[in-house]
């Protein structure tokens, strides 16, 4: 079972999505840095403390790989092609929302499939999912209300 539980149907296998994590958490930190304008500050506190968050997961998805006898795969080389979602590099505020928002809506569907492919037959993995799957949800719910608060103008 410990080799199954590494893979998903499909092509998504779980322990690439370790490095698919920390390029997501990449992206957010440079949005923090990036963002600019009289609303930026709030904004660029949710990127930097998403970007914290997803490191974390990644931290904890790499230890489970490894717990299971396998080996995170943080190849540089192959790390684009094995993303879920596109680079931004956007340096409009709202953007940069709407494409974190648009990521964080993959990893949920992602672990959502994960989680209901491993059922019963790895609970520590699956609970694992369950875990980053709720705070993947948070993340959204938080970027939902950020463009929900933002001024009209600023919306287009």
């Amino acid at each position: 079972m410990k080799q199954e539980a590494t893979e998903v149907p499909g092509d998504t296998t779980w322990h690439r999505l370790n490095p698919w994590r920390s390029r997501r958490g990449a992206r957010q930190k440079r949005h923090y840095y990036t963002a600019t304008g009289i609303y930026a500050e709030p904004v660029a506190a949710e990127f930097l403390e998403h970007a914290a968050e997803e490191q974390v997961h990644a931290d904890r998805l790499a230890q489970r790989i490894v717990q299971l006898g396998g080996e995170p795969d943080f190849n540089p080389d192959t790390l684009t092609a094995r993303a879920h979602a596109e680079y931004d590099d956007s340096l409009d505020l709202i953007e940069m929302i709407k494409e974190d928002l648009v990521a964080e809506r993959v990893a949920i569907a992602s672990y959502t499939e994960i989680v209901q492919w491993l059922g019963d037959g790895d609970v520590t993995t699956r609970r694992i999912f369950e875990d980053l799957l709720a705070q993947e949800e948070e993340h959204a719910n938080d970027l939902k209300g950020l463009l929900e608060r933002l001024p009209g103008a600023l919306k287009g």
